[in-house]
């Protein structure tokens, strides 16, 4: 092994490694393989950068604006309808019909594509037709993957693998040369599906389990669902319901408002509360309990005279150690266009923001969520130590102006004690939740004549603890008034009974490519943006219904929202997330459905007769198809997958760094040393078997980038066809069957479907083995073995 051989495997295992652990994005490791390259040698600077205009990763981007083009001139609209005038009379042909309108799209668009188009219309078929989506959902995303095994743009795998070939000194596949063994590979899948597979499908439904009323056995919904009385003469009375803190204190939806047998459903935050109102709340009656149990907190004066219990002097935030100063922001600090909360201000800086001097005058309220800007003025309390780090870092111009009365902080400063029984006492900071649920800030402990400033989150409280706090009166008094609200579930309908011709019960699903993933719903302020409720996330198999602001959200992930149907409408125009409603969805440009059909012909006509190269024909579809007002160049830019983009591209010059340093040879001689005397039959099955398992767990075009040049190699060495083992490859690549990680199709499929990772892995293996067998006769025949 050389030095050159060595440092390619390091790479390519760091790489791998970094991969499947996820703790980086793909692309981003892709880029620092681009990076790692050329830095140590293996590849000149052209080559590193040669992926980008490499015409396999243009025909991806092209394909995917062509995919954006069927799909919003509604032709999967039109193709739902046929399927339920077709397969309404058995579960049987529901299933072939949408696996074959699933492979029939994704053969010439992308398979994530083609899944979305049609997930929405498949799960509406199941419920018209009574049965449960989780007997469709999978074989809608195992269709579209068996699809995109039949034509050169079907699946990225195909195109690289495609290209790659000319490079190595072959020609080109053709655009149907891989339907040759694709086509009885969906053959195979679809009969697979109808025989075997759907027995082994699950049966289940998120949104008829919360539909039900004794749904106890999945969702605990009868434990969940009950109705808050707020008696005569609360301080509730008046109050909006976003200012009431029921969300935020006790972790409650509130669905409906009844007022003198008045139902008003899906009350807006601005909906104001009145003295007898029962409040129809889903979420733990537990918390309320804790609450009811004891004084939680006193007012305390600082003085020892109650009438000055309001006014904290703000020398008691300040110490030898801490200061309160005022800092401006500069132009070019990453402050800017940030709220306190997205950048994490107070555990990633170490520092309280007091308040905000906007224009004219200090916000001293709501303040995580002010957008920030340049030259805003804030008063910051911190360590002497911080508050030099951030002034020598640019994040913050520290200027003592000594104008801290300008800010009437006082106002807002208030001491609050923890009295015997109280619930909060032997709780962290964190946990008691007085900053989230209250809008508290405890910037002070007095304990035992000492006074612990900028306490630590994780700091315990104690009986007879005095905190010194930053919020209103009105908020300490609305912890009180949450005490008296009265909890019943006798007179609680059923969630189904909250459904009207305005107010409806969605799914919606995070898109598998997503910028939400690991972000929560807080962060993304989604119940003020769009005025929905999320009553529940489905992921992995399993309901999460508590704590639903703070649960980092994951691709595929299944949220059950109740709200407005025109807000409905409004979160079915982000592209973040798809609603699997159809009558919800964007009104599609039918006038336009026959242009766009026609775009995709053409371009397919002129490669399948060698009058274009691929790259050529896609980028000119997807010119054609904004031209002829398919789609918006705005949409065009947002159908790009640019991490699949970005991926690809970074990781084609590993192949090069394979195949010029000499790890390809060295890769494929070990195989031949382990598999050649068993025949060629057996090279051809650990062929398969090891690029099959490697898409399962990495992304199937880096798999295709990183096998070719080993597959070519073997080939050459062991006598055999190239084109037949780069084929091989290539259907290898996109087996993906037994993981829902292997391919963005199962993820999107697997929240709505109520999915388990182990449901893929039942119905998926014996489907991929069947699959393998299926290549190994069918392959041979139409690429020979021999050349």
């Amino acid at each position: 092994m050389t030095t050159d051989v060595a440092l390619t495997l390091g790479i390519l295992l760091i790489a791998g490694v970094l991969l499947i652990w996820e703790r980086l994005r793909v692309d981003l490791v892709a880029l620092l393989v681009l990076v790692a390259l050329p830095i140590s040698g293996l590849i000149s600077p052209e080559e590193a950068l040669s992926g980008f205009s490499s015409p396999a990763v243009v025909t991806v981007w092209a394909v995917f604006i062509l995919s954006a083009g069927l799909s919003r001139t509604g032709v999967a609209n039109k193709l739902g309808k046929s399927m339920l005038r077709i397969g309404s009379r058995s579960q049987g042909r529901i299933l072939v019909v949408v696996m074959l309108v699933s492979a029939g799209l994704s053969a010439f668009m992308n398979n994530v594509g083609a899944t979305a188009m049609m997930l929405p219309v498949v799960t509406h078929i199941a419920r018209k037709t009574g049965r449960s989506p989780s007997k469709f959902l999978m074989p809608l995303a195992f269709g579209s993957l068996l699809g995109g095994m039949t034509t050169l743009i079907g699946t990225p795998p195909n195109i690289l693998v495609s290209n790659a070939m000319s490079d190595f000194g072959f020609p080109e596949f053709g655009f149907f040369d891989f339907a040759l063994v694709g086509v009885p590979l969906m053959v195979a899948g679809i009969l697979y599906m109808l025989l075997l597979g759907h027995r082994l499908l699950p049966d289940r439904n998120l949104a008829v389990e919360f539909h039900r009323t004794d749904a106890t056995h999945q969702f605990e919904l009868n434990d969940r669902f009950f109705t808050l009385h707020i008696p005569e003469g609360s301080l509730l009375s008046k109050k909006s319901l976003g200012e009431s803190r029921l969300g935020s204190a006790l972790k409650l939806n509130v669905l409906a408002i009844r007022r003198k047998g008045r139902l008003d459903l899906a009350p807006e935050p601005s909906a104001v509360l009145e003295d007898g109102d029962d409040l129809l709340v889903l979420g733990r009656s537990d918390w309320l309990d804790e609450l009811a149990v004891g004084q939680q907190i006193t007012l305390e004066a600082s003085n020892g005279d109650s009438d000055e219990q309001t006014k904290v002097a703000v020398d008691h935030l300040i110490s030898k150690q801490i200061s309160v100063v005022e800092a401006q922001i500069p132009k070019d600090s990453p402050l800017v266009g940030t709220t306190l909360a997205e950048c994490g201000f107070r555990a990633n800086y170490q520092a309280n923001v007091l308040a905000v001097w906007k224009g004219e005058q200090p916000v001293r309220t709501g303040l995580q969520a002010i957008r920030l800007k340049a030259d805003d003025r804030l008063l910051v309390q911190a360590g002497r130590k911080q508050l030099k780090e951030l002034d020598e870092s640019g994040m913050l111009s520290i200027a003592d102006y000594n104008t801290l009365d300008t800010y009437r902080l006082e106002k807002r400063l208030l001491l609050i004690g923890i009295p015997k029984n109280s619930s909060l006492a032997g709780k962290s900071l964190a946990e008691s939740k007085l900053a989230d649920a209250f809008g508290l800030s405890v910037l002070g402990i007095s304990r035992d004549g000492k006074t612990l400033l900028m306490p630590d989150p994780a700091d315990k409280l104690h009986v007879g603890d005095k905190l010194f706090v930053e919020g209103k009166l009105d908020d300490v008094e609305l912890l009180r008034s949450l005490q008296d609200l009265e909890a019943e579930s006798s007179a609680t309908p059923a969630l189904s009974e909250l459904e009207s011709e305005d107010v409806g019960l969605v799914e919606v699903v995070i898109s598998p490519h997503s910028n939400l993933y690991d972000k929560t719903l807080r962060q993304l302020s989604f119940r003020e943006k769009f005025g929905l409720s999320v009553l529940a996330i489905w992921r992995s198999g399993r309901a999460y219904r508590s704590n639903l602001r703070e649960l980092p959200l994951r691709h595929g992930d299944s949220l059950l929202i109740y709200g407005h149907r025109n807000r409905i409408r409004m979160l079915a125009n982000e592209p973040e997330f798809l609603v699997l409603s159809p009558e919800v969805q964007a009104a599609p440009r039918h006038d336009r459905a026959l242009l766009a059909s026609m775009i995709m012909a053409g371009v397919v006509l002129v490669v399948g007769l060698g009058w274009l190269p691929i790259a050529v024909a896609a980028v000119a579809g997807a010119v054609l198809m904004v031209l002829t007002g398919c789609l918006d160049m705005d949409e065009a830019y947002r159908s790009i997958q640019w991490q699949a983009v970005f991926l690809i591209a970074g990781m084609l010059p590993l192949g090069i760094a394979m195949q010029n340093s000499g790890a390809a040879t060295f890769l494929a001689d070990q195989v031949i040393s382990s598999l050649h005397s068993f025949g060629p039959m057996a090279l051809m099955s650990g062929l398969f078997l090891l690029t099959m398992l490697s898409s399962q767990v990495m992304p199937n075009p880096v798999v295709a980038v990183l096998m070719l040049p080993i597959a070519i190699s073997a080939a050459n060495n062991a006598g055999l066809s190239p084109q037949a083992l780069a084929m091989l490859v290539a259907i290898a690549a996109s087996t993906t069957f037994m993981s829902p990680v292997g391919h963005p199709a199962n993820v999107l499929v697997m929240g709505p479907g109520g999915y388990r990772f182990s449901d893929f892995t039942k119905v998926g293996l014996p489907l991929t083995l069947i699959l393998m067998l299926v290549t190994l006769l069918v392959l041979p025949i139409f690429w020979p073995l021999l050349p």
